[in-house]
């Protein structure tokens, strides 16, 4: 499997990201592709070592079986390909796109890792493209009423597994596009909305339903056979200062999924940094993302605060292949900004200290405070590094607590002390037919691993189903 020698013929190449004074000028998705001999070129890397830490837990979380694939893809059997990739992987489309690619750093190439998730996006592309890809509408039908509630990557997989064993689906979505954060969470440049929506399309036309702009409702879902609760980890952790209410002052998701809707509508967000001075408090890819976003618009200045210090460009000792590397990372949002404003955008171990309004509670300035780590791990203000900076849009990037209180209230749901719904006994049932999956039961975590897990809400609900038959 493989061929041994290509990792030694051939350098990693990535798809290229556009030029940044080119991809500036639009939401375009940010990569171009790569010819496809130089795609198979890429996929002959992958070697046949004796270990496959790629697809273990240290990688995939849908352990995908990428040394087959790639063998496969290598030697132009692309259909082939395919078809072992979506063994596991209900949507590369997606994971091609937002994938962090832990795959790829837990090769046996290490840092030269194979190309995985470009491979798998091209894969996925290609099948669409020739006509591959085509419904798959089950043979017959249980009888079974599935609810999902929630239409993120969790969501979407619970769907997809459990329509093809036949149960009739329905998915219960509060917004007006199904999607979750993949639609209104994550900027189209990242993830372009067209694959999410042509993924919906597909999924109805294989006999699942969407119900959008709808709360679950406990009454409504006590008809269904099993419910998946899929409601996310959508409550944003708060600063927890005064004037938090400020005109200028929003959370990340919330203005991500506005200029989103701007862009869909093609009308000017509602929100917008355009001339605003702009600062980022996060330093994750939601902030990255929102650097990006606000760049576009026309801000007139960006900068990301991160109160962690700069991580180190090599792996400590504590952080060993084929863990994911702990390393300093600079997404395409910062190389924008240091195109665009000379520096980069991110200020590293400093916060937000307090928040200056005018007469009118609008947003003015923010002090800014450096930070440093205690002997017991804390990071705490540094007396005297106090700083006033011009602020007009501070964008809180700051992660997320938990799923929101009214829907742990509404369905009766407990949540832990870290904010999940999740069993005791670590399993996704939550007692009689009710099941939850995804960032809700796990956290705020990945793309591929919400896949991953709504999957396994899935196969529970549908043993449950079958022995409840």
């Amino acid at each position: 499997m493989g061929k041994a020698t290509g990792f030694l013929e051939t350098e990693r190449m990535e798809n290229p990201l556009r030029a940044e004074d080119d991809r500036l000028k639009d939401f375009n998705d940010l990569h171009a592709s790569l010819p496809v001999r130089d795609r198979h070129s890429q996929a002959s890397r992958c070697m046949d070592c004796g270990v496959p830490f790629c697809q273990s837990d240290f990688g995939c979380p849908l352990h995908n079986l990428i040394p087959e694939w790639n063998d496969l893809l290598w030697q132009g059997q692309e259909k082939e390909a395919l078809a072992r990739l979506l063994l596991t992987a209900p949507f590369p489309e997606f994971t091609g796109h937002v994938c962090p690619a832990l795959c790829e750093k837990a090769c046996n190439l290490a840092d030269e890792g194979v190309t995985n998730r470009d491979n798998e996006l091209y894969l996925i592309e290609t099948g669409f493209a020739r006509g591959w890809v085509v419904p798959r509408v089950p043979s017959r039908r249980t009888g079974k009423q599935v609810a999902v509630v929630g239409s993120g990557p969790a969501g979407l997989a619970a769907a997809d597994l459990l329509n093809q064993r036949g149960h009739t689906v329905t998915v219960i979505e509060r917004a007006d596009l199904p999607g979750g954060l993949m639609m209104y969470g994550i900027p189209n440049m990242k993830l372009p909305k067209e694959i999410v929506e042509r993924r919906i399309r597909l999924m109805e036309a294989e006999g699942i339903s969407f119900l959008l702009n709808t709360e679950a409702d406990p009454d409504q879902l006590r008809a269904f056979d099993a419910v998946i609760l899929c409601c996310g980890s959508r409550r944003p952790r708060s600063l927890n200062l005064p004037h938090m209410d400020a005109e200028g002052v929003h959370y990340a998701v919330d203005y991500l999924t506005c200029a989103t809707r701007g862009l869909l509508s093609g009308s000017a967000p509602v929100l917008s940094a355009s001339g605003r001075h702009c600062i980022v408090v996060g330093g994750g890819d939601t902030g990255n993302d929102c650097v990006a976003t606000a760049l576009r618009q026309g801000a007139s200045s960006v900068t990301q605060l991160e109160m962690m210090p700069k991580p180190c460009t090599a792996r400590v000792p504590g952080n060993p292949w084929p863990e994911w590397p702990r390393t300093l990372r600079t997404d395409y949002g910062q190389l924008e900004a240091i195109s665009v404003l000379g520096s980069d955008p991110r200020v590293y171990e400093t916060t937000v200290g307090s928040i200056q309004v005018d007469e009118h509670n609008r947003i003015r300035s923010v002090e800014t405070v450096r930070l440093k780590r205690t002997p017991e791990g804390r990071m705490e203000p540094i007396p005297g590094s106090e700083r006033i900076v011009p602020c007009d849009l501070l964008l809180i990037a700051a992660g997320f607590i938990g799923c929101e209180e009214q829907t742990l209230r509404t369905l009766s749901l407990e949540a832990d002390a870290r904010g999940r719904v999740l069993p005791a006994d670590g399993s996704h049932a939550l007692g009689g037919s009710w099941f939850s999956a995804g960032d809700l039961r796990t956290g705020q975590s990945l793309v591929v691993r919400a896949v991953a897990d709504g999957r396994a809400a899935a196969h529970e609900a549908d043993a449950f189903l079958a022995a409840a038959h």
